[in-house]
């Protein structure tokens, strides 16, 4: 059975706002059967999602995807933990990482690569104070309003 190129890109849209992300990593995620069946319908959400240690295993918690529409009793619970994929050199530089420095890993966005598997970009992030916020909104305004002079 040959899929039709699915272009899925489920991004956080928050993580930008409210992190300022200082190293980006692609993992794989560890999926049941009707969890990817979702994700193809692009019923997942990164919105409240968080990575962290369990032992020396990263996990994504709170990340939701929706219930398969056509599943029966085997369907998925929608916002459990899910094992991430690493190579175990980026777990360990990871793992120190958060522990010495307080970083935060998040997910950045959810997509499917060209074998079909899904995956997922984390970001090694630093809250951002709510000043700090207000220069980032202030930024993005004057370079729409460059952007809106060049184009005259």
């Amino acid at each position: 059975m040959v899929h039709k190129k699915q272009n899925i890109n489920i991004k956080n849209k928050r993580a930008y706002f409210d992190y300022e992300i200082l190293e980006k990593f692609v993992a794989g995620v560890q999926l049941v059967g009707t969890e990817i069946k979702s994700i193809r319908n692009g019923k997942a959400s990164l919105g409240e999602a968080y990575c962290r240690f369990t032992r020396n295993e990263l996990y994504v918690v709170n990340m939701n995807i929706s219930e398969y529409d056509f599943g029966n009793i085997n369907n998925h619970e929608a916002r459990r933990d899910r094992k991430m994929l690493l190579n175990r050199k980026e777990l360990e530089k990871l793992q120190k990482k958060t522990k010495e420095s307080g970083l935060t890993i998040i997910p950045l966005r959810m997509f499917l690569n060209d074998r079909g598997l899904a995956k997922l970009e984390i970001g090694l992030a630093k809250g951002k104070k709510t000043h700090d916020k207000r220069d980032t909104l202030k930024e993005k305004d004057a370079k729409r309003d460059m952007d809106r002079a060049m184009k005259f």
